[in-house]
């Protein structure tokens, strides 16, 4: 079967590419812009919207309701 689709890329372009990436002794992670976003904004955003879950829970229970807690709390430490 011939494939009529031309690639997105130039093979010649992949392959520099491949021989720059196997070159570098160094870590290779967080160089790219989508890497930064994957790596550090997404766990950030995901922290940052369970700690105001958990802030909105707290402002919805009752003070008794704590001092409920810290009193069973205190009988049974």
């Amino acid at each position: 079967i011939k494939l009529t689709e031309t690639p997105f890329r130039p093979r010649e372009k992949l392959l520099e590419k491949q021989k720059l990436f196997q070159s570098l002794q160094r870590h290779t992670y967080l160089k790219g812009p989508m890497d930064k976003v994957t790596s550090v904004a997404i766990p950030l955003a995901l922290a940052a919207s369970s700690l105001y879950m958990i802030v909105s829970l707290f402002s919805f229970i009752p003070c008794w309701f704590f001092r409920i807690v810290y009193s069973c709390f205190l009988m049974f430490s």
